[in-house]
């Protein structure tokens, strides 16, 4: 495993909510296969926290890393000693990793998408959201799309990743959110990057309505019911890619970040493989 030093064995998840996630359940049944005394625990840290006694805490000698989610990517970014070109280019971080007393910043998120969608070119992206999920999308999807449709509920977001995009070289454009579910039924990707699909009592994110030949889906969101997002786009056709799949590629993109054996993208495979059975 990673550095010896110090004996560091305990990876952590830090996020508002972060004991509801699959993420130990996912990653403690790899670590004890592997061997090493690992272990994976989470920690709820709500918005508006104090979050500088949480970076001092990833300091000390037994934490090898933290993942982080939903509201603390960007303070993640912000705090990295170190960040990777994802990191800085989406203003977003889901993974600090301690070494050598620093902590370095990676966007497993923006790997993931990559993968997911295999660099594949889009003429048209509808992207729901705009907190940090929807940034790795953005940064991941760089160069291999037309044009992008963004909308939040939080205008002055959507504007900043507009901003973003646009600094990127990408054609894009910030509208309102039912403008947004209206241009879904044209689009060839839609990315939901909200939290929308988590109750069993929300509706399909862009509303339900038609969706373009060939268009696929990406739904970050997992949970314990297949959500309406993609049980509605699976009726019309549509490729889906969800938050399941989205959670297994950005946790193999750890396997090297973390110095793991190799036998670990395999074991990550098969432990999504149970939990999804069993969910």
């Amino acid at each position: 495993m990673a550095e010896s030093r110090g004996c560091p064995a305990r990876l952590v998840l830090i996020g508002s909510a972060a004991s509801q996630a699959m993420s130990p359940a996912l990653w403690n049944p790899v670590l004890a296969e592997l061997g090493g005394g690992w272990t994976y625990e989470a920690w709820d840290v709500p918005a508006g926290a104090d979050l500088a006694p949480v970076r001092d805490r990833l300091l000390e000698p037994d934490i090898v890393a933290a993942n982080v989610t939903m509201p603390h990517k960007h303070w993640a970014a912000a705090t990295a000693d170190d960040a990777t070109s994802p990191v800085r280019l989406s203003g977003a971080c889901n993974l600090l990793v301690r070494r050598d007393g620093r902590l370095a910043g990676h966007n497993t998120d923006v790997t993931a998408v990559k993968v997911l969608l295999a660099d594949g070119y889009q003429r048209h992206a509808v992207l729901l959201g705009a907190g940090g999920a929807a940034r790795a999308a953005l940064v991941a999807i760089k160069g291999t799309v037309g044009k992008v449709s963004i909308a939040d509920r939080d205008v002055r977001a959507a504007e900043e990743l507009l901003e973003l995009a646009r600094g990127f070289g990408t054609e894009a454009e910030a509208v309102p959110w039912q403008d947004a579910q209206e241009l879904a039924s044209t689009a060839s990707l839609i990315i939901n990057a909200t939290p929308v699909g988590k109750k069993t009592t929300d509706g399909p994110v862009w509303g339900g309505g038609s969706l373009a030949p060939g268009a696929v889906l990406y739904d970050y969101v997992y949970a314990r019911h297949v959500t309406a997002s993609v049980e509605r786009a699976r009726e019309l056709g549509a490729r889906c890619i969800d938050g399941w799949d989205h959670l297994r590629e950005q946790a193999v993109a750890m396997v090297p970040l973390l110095r793991l054996d190799e036998r670990a993208r395999d074991l990550l495979r098969q432990s999504l493989a149970a939990l999804r059975e069993k969910h």
